[in-house]
């Protein structure tokens, strides 16, 4: 059995807007990631087995990049999909920051309520 955490997060929002602010490549150019750190999408797949993958950059030019698979999605009411640290070629490595950190998080993010919770594996 993998370790599991559950996030909750409440959102004064229509949970249509919710959820195209979380998976619309315009709206997460604004608020995804550290701020101050540069956001480029490599490849954006909003569908079953789609994928997006994505690099940040810090201030200081250090790049990480990370990708998704997604395993549902389900406008507005259900997104699942799995999350990683990757190289530039999508291929999964080590949490730049973590050895320890878990390869994979299962993510579900669930309306109506719009909750975000996370599965690590």
């Amino acid at each position: 059995m993998f370790p599991k955490t559950e996030i909750t997060r409440s959102f004064n929002a229509p949970r249509e807007l919710v959820f195209k602010a979380f998976t619309e490549s315009e709206h997460l150019q604004n608020w995804w990631g550290p701020k101050g750190w540069a956001f480029d999408i490599s490849k954006f797949e909003l569908l079953q087995e789609g994928v997006f993958h994505y690099s940040q950059t810090s201030p200081d030019g250090n790049v990480i990049w990370v990708k998704f698979v997604y395993h549902e999605v389900n406008a507005p009411d259900k997104l699942v999909y799995t999350s990683f640290f990757s190289d530039e070629m999508g291929n999964i490595v080590l949490a730049p920051f973590n050895d320890n950190r878990p390869l994979e998080t299962l993510n579900t993010f669930h309306s109506p309520s719009m909750e975000v919770k996370q599965y690590l594996r």
